[in-house]
């Protein structure tokens, strides 16, 4: 994974997670998550999705965030009775196998490096029943005239760096994922806030809403 410091980057995250908000949005519109589902967010960092989860007219009757930094945890907001926040990882979940009926990773597959990505993956598979749903997030190139001129220059200081740059490193997960055993159901792209690529896909072959 590429070196950030989470627990130094905690503060700063938080303040800028408005940048994500769309896209969180966008995901969960995509899912369609139901008071009867049990949901994993992995990768949780400050709980941003659930919060908004937390905000929907059905949230799921019980939703788990999990993440590498309890500084991160730490700055989530109050989140329902019965919900949870644990400290994990994501390529070592530790779930038994068909535990959740949806699952998202907002922001994180394009920060793994290829083995942790390919874990990762194969937990969220394990972890979801047959037909159960996952939705990612990851950054995708602008749509503006500008954006696309500047892209190729970010892109291979992102692709370079460690820190700070490589969480603007684009990735299209989609054939990965299905190499897994997820097919693709839906994909969005967003423009406000960080230009984002939403993907829903489900589990195996089986649909899982009916």
């Amino acid at each position: 994974m590429a070196a950030i410091d989470w627990a130094r980057e905690a503060e700063r995250y938080r303040r800028q997670d408005w940048l994500e908000r769309r896209a969180l949005r966008e995901v969960l519109r995509l899912l369609e998550p139901d008071t009867d589902e049990d949901l994993l967010d992995v990768a949780t960092g400050p709980a941003s999705l659930l919060a908004e989860l937390a905000m929907m007219a059905r949230p799921p009757r019980v939703a788990v965030g999990i993440d590498t930094s309890p500084e991160m945890l730490a700055h989530a907001p109050e989140l329902p009775a019965g919900w949870e926040l644990r400290v994990a990882d994501a390529t070592e979940l530790p779930f038994a196998d068909s535990s959740f009926d949806v699952a998202t990773a907002t922001y994180l597959l394009h920060l793994l490096e290829p083995d942790a990505k390919r874990l990762a993956i194969a937990e969220l598979a394990r972890v979801l029943r047959p037909g159960g749903r996952l939705g990612t997030v990851t950054v995708g190139p602008p749509r503006g005239p500008l954006g696309r001129l500047a892209w190729p220059a970010i892109q291979a200081l992102a692709r370079r760096d460690r820190g700070r740059m490589a969480a603007l490193r684009d990735l299209d997960p989609g054939s990965e994922l299905s190499a897994a055993g997820f097919r693709e159901v839906s994909r969005s792209r967003t423009g406000s806030g960080y230009p984002s690529l939403c993907l829903v896909c489900v589990n195996g072959s089986r649909q899982g809403r009916g």
